[in-house]
């Protein structure tokens, strides 16, 4: 009995001896994977786990950040795919907001009739009152983007009075 006691208390030495060094294995790994200030002195055990838990969560939020840019980019690369489905209408489109007394003006024209639609959108902007402050416009493959910025009156209506004009010679 006293054999079989020596024999199991060896067994159980030897179990826990591969365990220690298993554990040691991959605390190495572990303390290998992850960036550490180099401080010059050896971390124990427990602040090198804090410190490999700190990392991986870190590295978890980098992560969700990134997806939401990622999924951000898909929708800007989404609504340009649906701009350029209007570059292939053949008539302008235009979009009109006012905000007080401000007024912006989005025309999408085609490349052939972009000055003539331009110079009557601000023909009729200047016949209803409106003073041009600012007009620039982007060439993005057939299709011309004209950005107009007027001062309007306080008029509720006068981004509407302007709308109907511009529908008035684009559409008819």
């Amino acid at each position: 009995m006293d054999n079989n006691s020596s024999s199991s208390r060896s067994d159980r030495k030897f179990i826990e001896r591969n365990r220690r060094n298993q554990m040691k294995a991959l605390f190495s790994k572990l303390n290998s994977v992850v960036p550490h200030q180099s401080s010059g002195e050896t971390t124990s055990r427990p602040d090198q786990i804090g410190e490999a838990t700190n990392y991986i969560k870190n590295l978890q939020i980098k992560l969700e950040k990134m997806k939401e840019k990622r999924n951000n980019l898909i929708d800007i690369e989404r609504s340009k795919n649906a701009s350029m489905n209007i570059m292939g209408l053949k008539s302008p489109q235009f979009k009109i907001q006012q905000m007080g007394s401000a007024l912006e003006v989005v025309l999408v024209t085609g490349l052939a009739d972009y000055q003539f639609v331009f110079n009557e959108t601000i023909r009729v902007l200047q016949e209803e009152g409106s003073d041009v402050v600012n007009a620039s416009y982007t060439v993005v493959e057939n299709a011309v983007f004209h950005t107009i910025h007027c001062q309007v009156g306080e008029s509720a209506n006068g981004a509407l009075r302007i709308s109907e004009e511009i529908k008035k010679f684009l559409y008819h």
